[in-house]
């Protein structure tokens, strides 16, 4: 029996929701390989973003002697890179710092913190520090970085400015690097160009609030001492303003200058 106009209608209906059934189910397949496929991505993105941030901070702390200089055009011009191990310039004698604890005064925007430096602790660190703030080096020079995602400090001691200056040597080796990697709230801590334990100079972080800083392959920061008092108010009159393109690193939004420097 040959099947009727509404059998065929049927049919043909029935191979069109069966056709458009498969289409959907293709669609969302490839919806669903093509969002696992994104999520991967955007996740695989993620962590390279994160390592180069953090890996970027690191290496910032190595914004001291060693690194390129500016030329008078602008032009960073290379440097010679001292041997590994070694000392570079006159460094100040290791026995300035006296086996003993240091007091002292370091003034920020006209903000007094008082501080103590651990002569026993870090004596090469310590004494080049002595020499420095009793030479008046430190007076006017301004806190060139700060930090606020994930690393919480501010970095001064730099006479061009911009992390790329010293006192016309450097040093090592690190001293009172704390074995976990945190540097508590108020420490103080000299700054060191990435992988060079012999890079020391005169730049140094005041840490506002606790901070992991992963050591590298020289080691980690030499600790100096700590800030005793006035540290809320550096956070609340200039950490707290953040920096001055709003990124997480860079010069502080608030111009901070070391206006001056005693120690006992």
């Amino acid at each position: 029996m040959a099947p009727s106009s509404k059998q065929e209608r049927e049919a043909r209906e029935a191979r069109g929701r069966v056709r458009a059934y498969q289409a959907r189910k293709a669609v969302n397949e490839h919806q669903a390989k093509r969002r696992t496929r994104d999520n991967i991505l955007a996740g695989s993105i993620l962590v390279v973003v994160l390592a180069v941030l953090v890996g970027a901070q690191l290496f910032y702390f190595g914004g001291g002697p060693g690194t390129p200089e500016p030329s008078a055009s602008g032009t960073p011009t290379p440097t010679a890179t001292p041997a590994a191990g070694a000392n570079t310039g006159e460094v100040p004698d290791s026995d300035l710092a006296e086996d003993r604890t240091w007091t002292g005064t370091l003034t920020l925007n006209d903000i007094p913190l008082g501080i103590e430096l651990d002569g026993a602790a870090a004596p090469q660190a310590v004494s080049s520090t002595i020499s420095l703030v009793q030479s008046g080096f430190y007076d006017g020079l301004t806190c060139h970085r700060l930090t606020n995602g994930g690393f919480s400090v501010l970095q001064c001691g730099d006479p061009s400015g911009d992390g790329t200056g010293g006192p016309g040597y450097s040093y090592g080796p690190i001293e009172n690097a704390p074995a976990d990697n945190v540097y508590p709230a108020g420490t103080l801590a000299m700054a060191r160009a990435g992988g060079d334990g012999y890079s020391t100079g005169s730049q140094f972080f005041i840490v506002y609030a606790d901070t992991t800083i992963p050591a590298d392959e020289a080691g980690g920061y030499t600790v100096i001492g700590q800030v005793t008092s006035g540290l809320d108010q550096v956070v609340s009159q200039i950490a707290a303003a953040g920096v001055a393109d709003g990124s997480a690193d860079g010069a502080p939004l608030v111009p901070a200058t070391i206006t001056s420097f005693s120690v006992q």
